[in-house]
């Protein structure tokens, strides 16, 4: 079901302090926005912030930089934020497919992906946010020590993505079909999508794409 546009979202968005408006002006400039030196995680479609701002919360010393193209979504994110006041925290309304063209060589430490669109069709394979296509970007701004952290329901999705990343030249490690039954649940804090399925007893997904 498409999610009905809320006319808030583009005026809040805009006039957030929280939300970066020129985020290809910060290539390779991040750190001077936080005002720091210290490690950039990164969550590409990020939905309504839970798992980021908890993060954030958690981790004072990392800064975190939430992406998310679809503008009601992002909305409820920044409202999370507002509440939670987070400064190693910021917002980017953003389309992944450009996701190159606002990271520098070296400037991201980790990217975390969370329930991504699937894109089933075989003809929309290269809009996965796991194809060849977008680990190509990712390599060319993820620090050489870097990893992504890849969470989702949809099996044939999480298949695809154990054929594709090697095939890509990257490497796969923390494999579960069953992350809540399994040594890799310690930490893991559920996104609001994770928290749905896992009350309905779907098994979630989770491995670790590095080089």
């Amino acid at each position: 079901m498409r999610l009905r546009h809320n006319p808030k979202a583009d005026i809040a968005i805009e006039n957030s302090r929280f939300v970066e408006k020129n985020p290809m002006e910060r290539k390779g400039r991040w750190k001077e926005l936080f005002g720091n030196d210290n490690p950039i995680h990164i969550e590409i479609g990020m939905g309504k912030g839970h798992f980021l701002t908890t993060l954030a919360q958690q981790n004072p010393d990392i800064n975190y930089i939430g992406i998310e193209r679809v503008a009601t979504v992002l909305y409820k994110a920044e409202r999370k934020q507002q509440e939670l006041n987070l400064e190693n925290l910021i917002l980017i309304a953003f389309n992944a497919e450009k996701i190159d063209q606002i990271f520098d060589k070296n400037e991201i430490e980790r990217i975390y992906l969370n329930f991504s669109d699937p894109w089933p069709k075989d003809r929309h394979a290269m809009r996965r946010l796991t194809s060849p296509k977008y680990l190509e970007m990712y390599n060319s701004f993820l620090s050489p020590e870097g990893y992504i952290a890849f969470k989702t329901d949809n099996r044939p999705l999480f298949d695809y993505s154990l054929e594709t990343a090697p095939l890509s030249g990257w490497k796969v490690r923390d494999i579960t079909y069953d992350l809540h039954n399994s040594e890799y649940m310690e930490g893991n804090i559920m996104t609001e999508y994770e928290m749905k399925f896992s009350a309905e007893g779907v098994p979630i997904n989770r491995m670790v794409i590095y080089r």
